[in-house]
């Protein structure tokens, strides 16, 4: 009876042990990503309100955004998971209509924006994920076909603000800190994802996979004259 208590003991330890890894796997790459991607939001948010300044900030970049934001938390509006969850799709549609609002209509602000270096088409990349959610959707249901497509925009809604980067001589902190951020952010999850696929029944999800691969791969250029600048104690610039 003692062996076989004591065995039960180890077994709920090794349990317990594993709880905790994952626990902490949770903490670093999912709850990273949540918080780096929130403060990504807010140094932008708040540059932009304390300066009334978006220059070197793209707009459509921020519609992209936005319009991610808005058809990923359809589900909102019929089903709650926690106060955790509710609070930070909010904060992400909040404050991303609050920017383009900004950057569109506020008398000071919209001066400020780059129009003539801001020429990415990004309709055409509303298009084409539009197409492909509709035929390479995660499912068949409106909401299930809109979180697909605001999948496959966020992959490549940094493209107009990477374009508008190369065309800009001078990137000041607070923007190569934003999109330093969401980089992080991307990448953070990326790692939570091939995490889970090695501790959790192997489950593949090569919609997000893919597309989060893709993102990151985007990143890749900036990231390296960031760091790059950043060790050198260099103006921020990217080769055009």
């Amino acid at each position: 009876m003692r062996g076989m208590a004591d065995g039960g003991g180890e077994f709920g330890d090794a349990k317990m042990r594993k709880t905790c890894g994952k626990v902490k796997a949770y903490l670093l790459y999912r709850g990273g990503g949540d918080m780096t991607h929130l403060l990504g939001i807010l140094v932008l948010f708040l540059k932009i309100h304390s300066t009334k300044s978006c220059a070197g900030i793209s707009l459509k970049t921020q519609e992209l955004y936005a319009l991610v934001f808005l058809t990923r938390y359809m589900d909102l509006i019929v089903k709650y998971y926690s106060l955790y969850n509710t609070l930070f799709k909010l904060i992400f549609i909040g404050t991303s209509f609050a920017t383009v609002w900004y950057m569109r209509y506020h008398k000071v602000v919209k001066r400020t924006y780059n129009k003539d270096q801001d020429t990415f088409r990004h309709y055409y990349l509303i298009l084409v994920c539009l197409v492909l959610a509709v035929l390479i959707p995660h499912g068949f249901t409106v909401t299930q076909v809109l979180w697909t497509f605001s999948i496959y925009l966020e992959a490549v809604a940094i493209l107009p603000q990477l374009v508008l980067l190369q065309s800009s001589r001078n990137i000041d902190n607070l923007t190569g800190n934003y999109v330093f951020l969401l980089g992080t952010y991307r990448a953070l999850y990326l790692l939570n994802w091939i995490y889970r696929f090695f501790t959790d029944l192997h489950r593949v999800r090569w919609i997000p996979w893919i597309s989060g691969l893709i993102q990151t791969v985007l990143y890749a250029d900036f990231f390296y004259y960031y760091v790059k600048s950043w060790k050198k104690h260099e103006e921020l610039k990217l080769p055009a």
